[in-house]
């Protein structure tokens, strides 16, 4: 009942310290999820990523054309506006359709891409810009250069404005910049230049939008991103990033600086962010199962290994008080023979004799039983050391059992002794086989109360060697037989109960027998007896068993 009340406690530690908290994050897990399912806080996610790269794009571009214009109104400065400037400008510009400058005293300068003028829509765009131009630059000049020299303080020195013509029946949004020169005579001009459509939206744009495209690849693989940019009154994009598909941008961004009219867009490639995040939800409910499954399993797993810490714990307590029991008894023998032999009480020399080897076989049993304690202490440790020698094992059983003949056969037990003589001497441990053949012996004395036979066979069969210790007692129940090697474990039979013994024979027999590379086996069934077969290897099998049996 006590063992049952730890159980019960434990248990009860176990379910408040574990199995509450778990619930709880499971709980939890599936209200966010729900949460998030009904929020949609993974597509809004997405679209403040998604915002904040439209951002980075559009900064990234209008650096660009800041720096083109940088180039070109380094040019006109240090040549001065006139018309061979303008041409060698424009000739080494393909990117610019036209430039042009105005000074109150120098008036209206305007030049044409030389190249195009040929063409005659070209020619008419640009007599239609030039027309324009003499309106609204003189009347515009003043407020321009106080806007430009405000704007020029702030490190930004250009303004852009869109200009809009017809081709094929369509409007082009033509950009065009202004910022201040200087002209001739120390006169201040402001001065500009024409983007090129065709540029922009072959080159330009594309270029731009798969850089942006290509750096969020390499941050972020599995969700590849499509771009294009429109213009404000059509949806229909004027240049796209490589591998767009069709479908509804999931962002928009009206591009600011240089490109007034112009809207930048962006959406996932091959699906949605809804699609997204209905696949994210799913995957999570699927991923919370499957931890729920897996901290179930880890449950049922942690009880079981409790109850088996239990019994381990209940066989560790037999353990102290059977080892208590055998430690008491022989200790109270030896006192007790001693003691009467100080006092001289015995005064025939025979029975003195038999009091000596009573006292000689107690201490042997005392030993035996320090000696396996103290070896399942090492093993335990992982210091238990084995000194292997060339050995004739022949020799080796022999003298183990006369050691050990006066015992049996004066516990009433028949003994048989089978030694074949083509067994090889071997590498082993001589203490550690011995101490094997006395614990397989020692058994059979203790579970053999009505059919009293023991025989040891030591054999050579194939390529190993074969010791046998055959009895004819109480035999052991198939169910337990891969169990009475384990540490502490005693055979759940009343005689056995009752009989004094520390569970850790057969445990030390195994330790030792694989530690030469061999294995034990047991035949036996109830009422029938046992037999108890130590096969050690004797080639190089040997060397290769003893290093698996090492490693595990």
């Amino acid at each position: 009942m006590r063992f049952w009340n730890e159980k019960s406690r434990l248990l009860l530690t176990l379910e408040l310290a574990v199995i509450l908290p778990a619930a709880a994050l499971v709980f939890l897990s599936a209200w966010q999820l729900k949460s998030i399912q009904r929020d949609r806080s993974v597509q809004a996610a997405f679209e403040r990523d998604f915002t904040q790269m439209l951002k980075i794009t559009d900064k990234q571009m209008n650096q660009r054309i800041d720096e083109l214009s940088g180039d070109i109104r380094k040019q006109l400065n240090e040549s001065g506006p006139c018309a061979q400037t303008f041409d060698s400008v424009l000739e080494n510009s393909p990117y610019i359709v036209g430039l042009w400058a105005y000074g109150p005293e120098s008036g209206l300068l305007f030049r044409g891409q030389p190249s195009r003028m040929k063409d005659s829509q070209f020619w008419h765009e640009a007599n239609d810009f030039e027309q324009s131009a003499e309106k609204w630059a003189p009347a515009e000049y003043k407020d321009q250069v106080e806007m430009l020299e405000e704007m020029e303080k702030k490190g930004n020195p250009y303004r852009f404005y869109l200009n809009t013509v017809m081709r094929d029946g369509k409007e082009v949004n033509e950009p065009f910049s202004m910022f201040l020169i200087n002209g001739t005579d120390g006169e201040k001009m402001i001065g500009g230049f024409v983007f090129d459509p065709d540029y922009l939206y072959k080159q330009f744009f594309p270029q731009m939008l798969d850089t942006a495209v290509s750096h969020h690849e390499e941050q972020d693989e599995k969700n590849p991103v499509v771009m294009m940019v429109r213009t404000r009154n059509d949806y229909t994009p004027i240049a796209t990033s490589t591998g767009w598909d069709k479908g509804e941008p999931e962002v928009e961004r009206n591009l600011e600086g240089a490109f007034p009219g112009f809207v930048l867009a962006i959406k996932m490639r091959g699906t949605t962010l809804a699609a997204i995040e209905e696949h994210f939800v799913k995957t999570s409910f699927l991923t919370l199962g499957a931890i729920t499954l897996l901290l179930v399993v880890g449950l049922v797993f942690t009880h079981r290994s409790l109850a088996k810490e239990m019994a381990l714990a209940r066989l560790k307590s037999d353990f102290v008080s059977n080892v208590s029991h055998e430690l008491r008894t022989p200790l109270a023998l030896i006192r007790l023979y001693s003691e009467t032999l100080e006092m001289g009480r015995l005064k025939e020399p025979a029975k003195q004799q038999e009091y000596y080897e009573i006292i000689r076989k107690e201490s042997e049993r005392l030993s035996s039983l320090i000696n396996n304690i103290l070896d399942f202490s090492r093993i335990e440790a992982g210091r238990k050391e084995y000194d292997f020698r060339e050995t004739d094992v022949r020799e080796l059983v022999r003298t183990t059992l006369d050691a050990y003949r006066y015992q049996i056969e004066q516990s009433g037990f028949t003994f048989e002794e089978t030694i074949d003589e083509n067994v090889p001497s071997m590498s082993v441990d001589r203490e550690a086989i011995s101490r094997s053949l006395l614990n397989l012996v020692n058994n059979a004395l203790k579970y053999s109360p009505d059919h009293k036979y023991i025989g040891v066979n030591l054999k050579r069969m194939n390529g190993s060697v074969q010791l046998q210790v055959v009895d004819h007692g109480m035999g052991i129940p198939r169910e337990e037989q891969s169990k009475i090697f384990e540490k502490f474990y005693r055979v759940g039979d009343p005689m056995v109960n009752n009989t004094r013994g520390s569970g850790l024979g057969l445990s030390l027999v195994r330790h030792i027998v694989q530690a030469h590379g061999g294995m034990i086996t047991v035949e036996s069934a109830p009422g029938e007896g046992s037999k108890f077969t130590i096969t050690l290897p004797v080639d190089g099998a040997r060397e290769k068993n003893r290093a698996m049996a090492e490693g595990a």
